[in-house]
Formats: structure tokens, C-alpha cells, sequence
């Protein structure tokens, strides 16, 4: 397949898995915005009025940093895992690269990624957080959340056309995780003993370093920048390496 015809192909897949996910929804995109909203607006409420867990001034960012990162992560893994399954005729009838699932799914899901990161970077103004010099390192953060789930995606979409239990652990694994990503917590909260384990989970890096640029204004500590990097290459390559190695009996399997 030509170069040309791949990235094609590519555009094809994210445009249909946009347009298929708001199909007869009143609504439509905006979708993408209310669940986020709506659970901010939950939690803000639990845990500054009911359980305070928080000294953060601003609680509304403060949790939204941590649910707009969680929320692609959780969404884009899920649907990267089924991805090949939930196109088994396309690839029986076409000779299409088959990473290209994964990765659209992915990709596709990244189109409400920058919806969500608009409204946050909004709240953020809108709340008093302010714009600093930092933000510009928010591109290069959330392409490594990018670079990570591609990983995950291309892994657990290869396991999962032999081991077709792999979505269920998907689920079970994003569930847990809900709870060890300071979403809704600060992380000095954690006992120091943990802390740095929490800083290998790329979501858990990745939220860290987004309260410390958007709510305090400075640049993320290089050694969380290192495990975000370290991590998040690290699945790509593994992701990928198995992808291929996989790939070559899914025929037979689907």
C-alpha cells in the first residue's frame, strides 16, 4: 500500500468512527464536553463540601486535570482493544495494514481529547489559573499520553483476537486505575514510599505535571518528565514489536 493510500485509509477510519459514535445523538459533539463538566461539578462538590481531600484553591482545574487525561486514556483504550475484533470483515476482505485499526481508533478518540483540553485550558482562564510561559509544554505532554495509549492500543488489540477476555481486562484494569491517578486527590497525599511509583504510571505523570504547570505556574520536575518520556516510548516500541509479531495469524483467528 502506497504511502498515500495508508494516510487515506487512515482519515477514512477517524471520520467514520466520529461520525458512527454521534450518529441520531441530539446533542452530537457536545457530548464530549458534558461528561467531563458533569463530573467536575460532582466532585467539586464531594470533596471541598462533603469529604475535603484537596488544599487546592482552585478545585474545579485541579480536577479536571486529572479527568481530561483519564478520561482519553480509559476511552482510547478500550476502543484501540476492540478495534480489530469490531473490524474482522474489513480485514477478511481487504488487504488493509492492520495496525492502522488500533491506531484510528486511537486517533479518532484524540479528536475529543482536544475538545476536552479546550475546556480545560478555558476553565482554567475563566477561574483565575491564568496563562503562563509554561503552557508550553503542554503539547509535548499530551503527545506522550498519545504515544502511550498507541502502545497500549496496539498491544491489547493484538492479545485480544486470541484472548478474546483482553477487553474485560481493559475495563477491570481502567477501573482500578481510576483510583491509583490523583484525579480527585492530591498527590501529598500519597505516602512518600508510593509517591515515586505513582510518577512510573504515565496518566499519574501526566497529571502531576499539569497542575504544576496550570495551578502553580511551573515548569514539571525533570525526573517526572523523564519517567513520562522513559514510559511512554517504552509501550510504543513494546506495542508495536508485538503487534507485528502477532499479526501474521490473525486470519485465523477472527
Amino acid at each position: 500500500m502506497w504511502k498515500g493510500d495508508y494516510f487515506f485509509l487512515l482519515r477514512s477510519l477517524i471520520l467514520k468512527d466520529f461520525r458512527t459514535r454521534y450518529r441520531n445523538m441530539s446533542l452530537g459533539i457536545l457530548w464530549s464536553l458534558v461528561n467531563p463538566l458533569v463530573m467536575m461539578g460532582v466532585m467539586t462538590f464531594v470533596f471541598t463540601k462533603i469529604y475535603p481531600l484537596s488544599a487546592s484553591q482552585n478545585y474545579p482545574v485541579f480536577v479536571l486535570c486529572g479527568l481530561v487525561p483519564f478520561n482519553f486514556f480509559s476511552l482510547a483504550w478500550a476502543n484501540g482493544t476492540t478495534s480489530i475484533i469490531d473490524n474482522a470483515q474489513l480485514i477478511k476482505r481487504l488487504p488493509v495494514p492492520r495496525e492502522t485499526l488500533p491506531i484510528s481508533s486511537v486517533l479518532g478518540n484524540a479528536v475529543h481529547l482536544a475538545i476536552q483540553v479546550a475546556l480545560l485550558l478555558v476553565a482554567a482562564l475563566v477561574l483565575g489559573a491564568g496563562i503562563n510561559r509554561y503552557w508550553l509544554w503542554l503539547p509535548l505532554l499530551w503527545a506522550c499520553e498519545l504515544i502511550f495509549v498507541l502502545g497500549c492500543a496496539l498491544l491489547c488489540s493484538a492479545l485480544d483476537v486470541y484472548v478474546r477476555d483482553m477487553r474485560y481486562v481493559v475495563e477491570s484494569a481502567c477501573l482500578v486505575l481510576f483510583w491509583l491517578v490523583p484525579i480527585f486527590y492530591d498527590i501529598s497525599r500519597v505516602r512518600p514510599q508510593f509517591a515515586d511509583i505513582y510518577q512510573f504510571n504515565p496518566i499519574a505523570a501526566l497529571v502531576l505535571a499539569l497542575r504544576n504547570i496550570i495551578l502553580e505556574g511551573k515548569a514539571p520536575r525533570a525526573i517526572l518528565l523523564s519517567k513520562l518520556f522513559f514510559v511512554s516510548f517504552f509501550m510504543l516500541g513494546l506495542g508495536w514489536v508485538v503487534f507485528r509479531r502477532l499479526n501474521r495469524r490473525f486470519y485465523d483467528y477472527l
